[in-house]
């Protein structure tokens, strides 16, 4: 899921840069001191954990448990992705310089909508909606992705072995082992630090 340096066009480039411009206002206003550790502890798992990388054509495929960082840093996840994949691309060549703030889009959009999700179903269990989550987190990176590339260069998605079929049907193990991975996260933070998983919505303030 790491697009690399040259793959986008300029005009998709452009618009990422003033989505994920906006995103991250809106990510870091109010901000208190006491969110810090959390935010940063949650950077450096996301770090740590999308290292693993399997190259498929011009991006990539690795865990993020982008799920998990949505429910439990809400608002606040663009920012560990932004910081956390700016270190990768800097560190480690992970992903571009130039195509940082469409990554981070990627996976910041879908963490935050299933944060929104898993704090508006009133019924199930924690590991359900944890799974339920972290599945989706999955599937809308890979929408978002899809788009990106269809939208900067249309042969992406040319013949049956084009790199868009490729990533999606390499996407598939990914969303059921994330979900349930997220799931049992989630259940075990539930018994024993249950001030992590904070309710409300990614709307408020």
């Amino acid at each position: 899921m790491h697009l690399a340096d040259g793959v986008l066009s300029i005009p998709v480039a452009g618009a990422a840069y003033a989505a994920a411009g906006a995103m991250l206002i809106y990510s870091a206003r109010g901000i208190k001191e006491e969110e810090v550790p959390k935010v940063s502890l949650m950077t450096g798992g996301f770090f740590a954990i999308s290292l693993i990388s399997i190259p498929v054509g011009p991006s990539s495929i690795h865990p993020i448990m982008g799920g998990l960082l949505g429910i439990i840093l809400g608002r606040r996840a663009p920012l560990a992705f932004f910081v956390g994949l700016l270190l990768q691309a800097i560190l480690f060549q992970h992903g571009g310089l130039t195509t940082l703030v469409a990554n981070t889009v990627m996976l910041a959009l879908p963490a935050l909508l299933v944060y929104k999700l898993f704090y508006s179903m009133n019924r199930g269990s924690v590991f359900i909606k944890g799974a339920l989550a972290g599945g989706l987190a999955i599937v809308g990176v890979v929408i978002i992705l899809v788009f990106i590339l269809f939208l900067s260069d249309q042969r992406f998605g040319e013949g049956f072995f084009s790199v868009i079929n490729f990533l999606i049907l390499g996407h598939i193990p990914l969303a059921l082992v994330e979900g349930v991975m997220t799931g049992f996260a989630l259940q075990l933070l539930y018994r024993v630090r249950p001030g992590l998983l904070g309710e409300g919505s990614i709307f408020e303030g």
